[in-house]
């Protein structure tokens, strides 16, 4: 079964369609979930791994539970007038051959002395991860992992991003594989424009790579990459009845993505051109912390460099955020000094960017909200305004509407409409930006989280990761 995957810098989302209907894969309750993993403070290296007797017994006997259960599926079948596929030995054994594996690395990781907390004997994801990094404090969560993946990595760091990755494909290869009742082989797997990138075109390129090789290790047989806002024209395609050009603005986590697309009616839908902006929503939360929250830490009141203020607020940057932790600020005058140094503690930087994630929501529709930054310092808060949130939103404004500027320079053609979607599209201040860059075009608003997902779910099920381009 072929599935599509957006696997996003914020939330990660899959989805099919079974029997012509568009299903979304849960993960417990929600459609949805934080691309965040969080891993016991050692994590065993998957190299290490040997087959010993006893592992062997342990596989052959996942083996044998994996052929009772696919008898009981292929009696069910026929009894029900359905086909059903039984899988080979070797696939069978394959599976169990993994699962033996991850149950290893996670008693290693178990009976790792740092690793205090026994319970956690498998990686969780999503706010669960982060809800077990802010609780117990000892282990290592990965936030937006998919920041990171067009940057220069040493080989031990890019082994690191690539076991990550893994965990997080398997984490949805298998809920969609449960949920399905089926094994899930192959996906369609989203990707932006142009990814964040110290490398040009050859950090995209190392990217997809390092997503493709975390697939493969999280059992997917093949995938295919079909570009974000290309999915989003797919999905708006199947809404519309008749033919029209439109202009796909994909606003997400981690970037920016626009199309050009003649969707609707019988024919295929036509990507003809893209852009891309390696800017989103994290950009947005990094920016109002600088605004209201790094002045309480001495920002711009002490000698302390601003860049130290803005490696504390990249949580979705691990080297920035270990060259903070790593700074002395013991001769930093009171109160700036305590302060920094309990932003340093483990999961403090964590809880300052989930406090400006929770004020820029609330902005959406309050005119002001209370951020308490009492982690910091007992009693200590601010009040937050909605012109403190257009004040720190402005940059990204300006480079989004400077790329709006570009597309509408660029394209063949006045598009019938303008079809938005992505997470960050939910700010007011964002979507009133693109109505003013496109003032004489329709505004048709997608589902901010499910657009880009709904339409790799269509390109899975219809075979095309290519559509038509100029």
């Amino acid at each position: 079964m072929n599935i599509g995957i957006d696997f996003g810098t914020s939330y990660s989302a899959a989805a099919t369609y079974v029997d012509g209907e568009l299903t979304l894969v849960h993960f417990g309750d929600a459609k949805q979930f934080r691309t965040a993993v969080f891993f016991p403070e050692v994590v065993p290296d998957p190299s290490d791994f040997r087959l010993t007797p006893e592992l062997d017994a342990q596989v052959e006997s996942h083996v044998r539970d994996a052929r009772a259960q696919q008898r009981q599926f292929a009696t069910e079948a026929r009894q029900q007038g359905r086909s059903y596929t039984e899988r080979s030995d070797a696939d069978l054994r394959r599976d169990a051959l993994r699962t033996v594996r991850r149950q290893w690395m996670e008693r290693r990781a178990a009976e790792s002395p740092t690793a205090t907390v026994e319970s956690f004997q498998h990686a969780l994801f999503g706010d669960d991860a982060v809800q077990a990094y802010l609780e117990y404090g000892d282990g290592n969560l990965i936030e937006s992992p998919k920041s990171m993946l067009g940057y220069r990595l040493d080989p031990q760091v890019r082994k690191v991003i690539v076991h990550i990755a893994t965990h997080i494909l398997e984490h949805i290869r298998l809920a969609a594989s449960r949920q399905l009742g089926g094994p899930v082989r192959t996906a369609v797997i989203g990707r932006p424009v142009h990814f964040r990138s110290s490398m040009g075109d050859r950090g995209s390129e190392q990217a997809v790579e390092i997503i493709r090789e975390a697939a493969a290790v999280a059992g997917f047989d093949a995938v295919t990459f079909l570009e974000e806002p290309a999915a989003a024209a797919m999905h708006y395609h199947k809404r519309l009845a008749t033919r029209q050009t439109a202009l796909i603005v994909d606003i997400g986590g981690g970037t920016t993505d626009v199309a050009f697309a003649e969707l609707g009616g019988d024919e295929l839908p036509r990507i003809v051109r893209t852009w891309g902006l390696a800017k989103g929503g994290t950009d947005l939360d990094v920016n109002l912390s600088m605004h209201s929250f790094m002045p309480q830490l001495g920002n711009n009141v002490t000698r302390v460099p601003v860049h130290h203020y803005v490696e504390a607020a990249s949580v979705h940057n691990l080297p920035k955020q270990r060259e903070f932790r790593r700074q002395d600020y013991r001769f930093v005058d009171e109160p700036w000094q305590s302060r920094l140094r309990a932003l340093q503690q483990p999961g403090a930087t964590t809880r300052l960017n989930q406090t400006a994630e929770r004020s820029k929501i609330a902005l959406s529709s309050d005119a002001e909200t209370p951020a308490d930054l009492g982690f910091l310092e007992p009693g200590l808060g601010v009040s937050v305004a909605r012109s403190d949130l257009d004040a720190a939103v402005e940059p990204f404004v300006e480079r989004m509407q400077r790329l709006l500027a570009e597309v509408r320079a660029e394209w063949p053609g006045v598009p019938g409409s303008v079809f938005l979607t992505g997470g960050t599209s939910r700010s007011p201040v964002v979507k009133a930006a693109v109505r003013e860059s496109f003032p004489d075009i329709p505004l048709v608003e997608g589902d901010p989280s499910l657009g880009v997902v709904s339409g790799l779910a269509v390109a899975a099920v219809e075979g095309s990761t290519e559509p038509a381009s100029a």
